[in-house]
């Protein structure tokens, strides 16, 4: 009886002292992470940006430096799952387009860590095409999909750390996926395989090209046809 006791007072201590993920992640990646951002002369921790481009398998990490973001890193998106084009319903493994933030931030991810994805916005739902739009939408570690982003292990507690402490300076972390970079001549060739997509794609192309000429986050509404409203970001 005494021996059983003692090894749940063991297994009891082994929990409670264990380190999570995202402590593990960040003792392992924060010297990194610090080297990266001084050698950009850039603050630690400061605004992010991510953008997705699903043809490059691409996720572009984008620090704020003197009021405007800069590529700081680029991420291989190691699987990917659907075509290009928006997610339209659940379950059919599309990868959504359009813009978004994180909203979830999961230390216990089947994917080792994840970041939530805030699919599907008020645009999703209106131009849904199923009875369900579908979810649960993250960047994630593995390197498995089913409409999600994933980066692989390594990456992602980079990621999550860089994340996890940007929040601190502001309050969300905006995310946008595109088909592809609408500035390449095989984006625009291979937008022409999916003619039911055109208009989308030149509305959210706004949003990418304000971007790529501002270095600013355009700000984005939906009205109720479920089309964005691409305006000017006034703020410093």
């Amino acid at each position: 009886m005494l021996k059983n006791f003692s090894i749940l007072l063991l297994l009891i201590s082994l929990t409670i002292f264990a380190k999570s993920r995202p402590e593990i992640a960040k003792e392992e990646k924060e010297d990194s992470i610090k080297e990266l951002f001084k050698k950009n002369e850039i603050t630690y921790p400061s605004e992010i940006f991510l953008r997705a481009l699903k043809l490059e398998k691409k996720l572009e990490l984008f620090v704020k430096k003197e009021g405007k973001f800069q590529l700081l890193k680029t991420y291989p998106i190691c699987a990917s799952s659907g075509d290009l084009g928006p997610k339209r319903k659940q379950g059919d493994l599309q990868v959504p387009e359009g813009f978004y933030h994180i909203h979830h931030f999961n230390p216990v991810s089947n994917f080792y860590l994840s970041l939530g994805v805030s699919y599907p916005n008020e645009s999703d739902k209106t131009l849904k095409t199923g009875r369900d739009a579908g979810g649960a939408i993250y960047i994630h570690g593995d390197c498995v999909t089913i409409g999600c982003l994933p980066l692989t292990d390594e990456p992602i507690k980079e990621l999550y750390t860089i994340a996890s402490e940007s929040v601190k300076k502001q309050k969300k972390i905006e995310v946008h996926i595109f088909p592809c970079d609408f500035n390449s001549e095989k984006c625009q060739k291979e937008l022409k395989n999916y003619p039911q997509h055109e208009e989308f794609w030149k509305n959210i192309k706004e949003g990418f090209d304000y971007f790529d000429k501002n270095g600013k986050l355009p700000k984005v509404t939906i009205n109720k046809n479920g089309k964005y409203i691409i305006k000017p970001n006034l703020s410093k």
